[in-house]
């Protein structure tokens, strides 16, 4: 029997109908197969550069800004990537035939390298994918080209980068999408704490796949820190569908009809119509000349917010091709639709209270970053719940240039390696058809 009454039709980027009918549960993080497939080779699955590892010991360049001449090594490593490869296979499995896998892209250039289940279920972090890989990574190629000890630490180096003698693994020639746990500013962050260009590169720049697949990440997040508990469940699964897989073709419907003419404000009024005409709200006492509106479902409400937010930013950033609107964006959407209807904005205000910082810290006063290296880690914005982040990647993905780092040059890494996987790639069909 499902746990809730709610049922939603699926639609894709395109607004075509995936899946109609579908119970609320069915989109669950802890019960939908490709939600849970997708969460678990984001733990498993590294990316190992090794063109980039050969790059670096040719030049002397290893770790993040360091470069040791004389200690050059010119090594084949590319050429020489199906032997490496399979080294670090038989390193990295804990049996013959477990989940390991090791994947090739760039024509030997790159490795994804699944380590085996076995090894996060034997640890308490997801650390273990991540060492185990680049410990093997280290010694394959060192067995390989016959390095002898007083080379071996030139290898380790451009293989781990700056570890240990700084915290994480800073210019490591491997990387995980997960930053190291001691960055994590909490309980349950560790998937909120993914740059939203890592996703915009994953989907491809696909402004609704990028936001989907974000905010697989962020509610899945808000499930690990026990923000879905109880009555909180609901309220955090109606986000993750209205706004995350553009359930009842919401977000599409909403850009759409305000993509070609329409701006913040008509999307504000294209929403209070459409919740309107669903039944969400309906008019309630009159103050003077302002209309308010009353809801029985101010979860579901919340969730059609959220919707509204990530439509109004698609058709703001991507009529401008900016990303840097989109803090102004989450402000004024929420703050014309509290004034429109008397109702709370998106996460009842939580989303305007990050807008303002974030527009401090994105390119402000401040002005040390752009929108694309932020995460739901990060101190300005972590307190929507899971619903301003994929704002950004949808606003990033639309962007033309205009950000200090673009997702270019941050994260194309991840969209060579992790790209390739369907649930990273198109999350909102792998995700309906997994239902």
């Amino acid at each position: 029997m499902a746990k809730y009454s709610d049922t939603i039709d699926l639609y894709d980027d395109a607004g075509k109908l995936l899946k109609s009918n579908v119970a609320l549960d069915k989109v669950s993080p802890l019960t939908n197969p490709a939600i849970l497939k997708l969460i678990n080779l984001t733990k498993r699955t590294v990316a190992v550069n090794l063109g980039g590892i050969e790059a670096a010991l040719k030049t002397g360049k290893i770790g993040k800004h360091q470069q040791i001449l004389g200690r050059e090594l010119d090594l084949d490593i590319a050429g020489n990537s199906d032997a490496i490869a399979a080294k670090i296979q038989e390193m990295v499995q804990v049996a013959d035939g477990d989940d390991t896998v090791i994947n090739k892209y760039g024509g030997g250039k790159l490795l994804l390298v699944q380590a085996p289940t076995a090894r996060l279920n034997a640890a308490s972090t997801y650390d273990a994918a991540i060492t185990s890989v680049a410990a093997a990574a280290t010694y394959a190629i060192m067995d390989q080209f016959d390095v002898g000890m007083f080379d071996a630490n030139t290898v380790k180096a451009a293989v781990w980068g700056t570890y240990p003698q700084t915290m994480d693994m800073a210019g490591a020639g491997v990387a995980s999408i997960l930053s190291i746990p001691q960055n994590n500013e909490g309980l349950g962050y560790a998937l909120r704490n993914i740059p939203a260009n890592h996703a915009v590169m994953m989907t491809g720049r696909n402004a609704m796949q990028g936001a989907a697949l974000s905010s697989t990440f962020e509610q899945a997040g808000e499930f690990e820190m026990g923000a879905a508990i109880g009555p909180f469940e609901r309220a955090q699964m109606l986000l993750y569908a209205y706004q995350g897989l553009n359930a009842n073709n919401l977000v599409y419907d909403l850009v759409k009809q305000n993509g070609q003419n329409g701006t913040v404000g008509t999307v504000v009024q294209s929403l209070v119509e459409r919740a309107i005409e669903d039944k969400i709200i309906a008019p309630g006492k009159k103050g003077g000349y302002f209309q308010f509106y009353d809801t029985k479902d101010p979860m579901l409400w919340n969730a059609y917010a959220a919707a509204g937010t990530l439509a109004a930013t698609m058709v703001n950033c991507g009529a401008g091709r900016f990303a840097q609107a989109v803090s102004s964006t989450l402000l004024y959407f929420n703050d014309l639709l509290e004034h429109e209807t008397g109702l709370p904005g998106c996460d009842f205000g939580r989303v305007m209270g990050v807008a303002v910082g974030f527009s401090f810290f994105s390119h402000s006063i401040y002005g040390g970053g752009g929108p694309g290296i932020f995460n739901g880690n990060h101190v300005v914005t972590r307190h929507a719940a899971g619903v301003g982040i994929p704002c950004i990647v949808a606003a990033c993905a639309l962007d033309a240039g205009t950000q200090m780092f673009s997702p270019e040059s941050t994260s194309k890494i991840y969209g060579d390696t992790f790209g390739q996987i369907e649930e990273f790639a198109k999350p909102i069909n792998a995700i309906a058809k997994a239902v």
